[in-house]
């Protein structure tokens, strides 16, 4: 009840804020009210509940358990016969039970309400950032290498596109062109199809060339624009299927996406499994009775908030921008903060 009361409370403030800062930009772009609310803050809502869950989950269970210790209702438990154990079953359960609700949503909810609200971000141009890619290089097929100097995503245009195709270690043919537009009427999800205007071919047989030029040219090719498109919450609104499907692509074509790939999908994971972690800690915290009352294991828990994001970043960082490994990224705040929880567990009064 705790964390649910938080979540709500936190929920309202943030959303708040939200239509504050935000109110201009729908106006401007003329976004009616049903939009707004069924699309925009029917996926942010979710998507800002998944983000904070952890860490109200961990002020909920210090509150409330430094409201038993300060109120002198844990010490008769335990002076009862009750073990710690059986004092912590309670908390077990209900971390268990927001893991399981954690994951389902992660798995199943998320990527599709995130699609919601990145829609309507794009849509809206809330996202300030430029999504625009240069120099792209790709690989389509083992034997096919495509590059592109930069793409316009309102008129679908690339300029500077080439194309090559090898056999082994020769090349085989060479295409350039001025400009490369997607046909988005005629695509389909295994049927893209490219128009390639002032082109120019070269066809090699060893010693042999031969160079065709030419103006318009369809043809159908293994990419799409969110290729040449780089929103930072692409792979969030991506199913877990369509995001191991775009991971065995990344493999082949090696854009340079493949992290941020990786710390998406391991993160549906590993993410809800800081129920368990924050819980832990914040029993282990809050079950001695202080002086103050609950003041200041709250103070401690907000502190320990702070500490757990800043790991949390610096781990996506160094695993985005240097050499660490996107699996254990994910991986070392809650094993960190594992191990900070046993160590105040063991030394909490029992």
């Amino acid at each position: 009840g705790t964390f649910v009361f938080t979540i709500a409370i936190f929920i309202v403030v943030i959303v708040v804020f939200d239509v504050s800062e935000k109110l201009d930009n729908f106006i401007k772009g003329h976004a009616t009210v049903s939009e707004i609310i069924f699309e925009y803050y029917a996926g942010a809502v979710p998507f800002y509940i998944d983000m904070l869950f952890p860490l109200m989950n961990f002020l909920a269970v210090i509150f409330f358990t430094a409201k038993m210790a300060n109120q002198t209702e844990i010490i008769p438990i335990l002076t009862s016969g009750a073990s710690f154990n059986r004092f912590l079953r309670p908390y077990a359960i209900c971390a268990t039970l927001i893991f399981v609700i954690a994951l389902l949503a992660e798995l199943f909810l998320i990527p599709y309400t995130n699609r919601l609200k990145n829609v309507f971000e794009n849509k809206y141009n809330l996202v300030v950032e430029d999504p625009t890619k240069n120099d792209v290089h790709i690989q389509l097929d083992p034997h096919t290498f495509v590059y592109m100097q930069s793409y316009e995503p309102n008129t679908h245009n690339g300029y500077m596109f080439v194309l090559e195709k090898f056999n082994g270690s020769d090349m085989k043919q060479k295409l350039t062109a001025n400009t490369i537009t997607y046909d988005s009427l005629r695509s389909k999800p295994q049927h893209r199809v490219w128009t390639i205007h002032n082109f120019t071919v070269r066809y090699v047989n060893g010693l042999r060339e031969k160079m065709v030029n030419g103006t318009v040219k369809d043809t159908v090719l293994d990419m799409v624009p969110d290729d040449f498109v780089g929103h930072s919450n692409l792979y969030t609104a991506m199913s877990t299927s369509e995001l191991n499907t775009n991971i065995e692509k990344e493999n082949l074509r090696s854009t340079g996406a493949l992290k941020d790939m990786l710390l998406v999908k391991y993160e549906r994971y590993t993410h809800p499994l800081a129920a368990f972690v924050l819980t832990l800690i914040g029993v282990a915290l809050s079950s001695r009775k202080v002086r103050g009352g609950v003041g200041l294991p709250l103070g401690i828990g907000f502190f320990l908030c702070f500490a757990y994001i800043v790991v949390d970043r610096f781990a996506v960082v160094f695993a985005t921008k240097g050499g660490l490994p996107a699996i254990l990224a994910v991986f070392i705040t809650n094993v960190l903060f594992g191990i900070l929880g046993y160590y105040l567990l063991r030394n909490a009064p029992k």
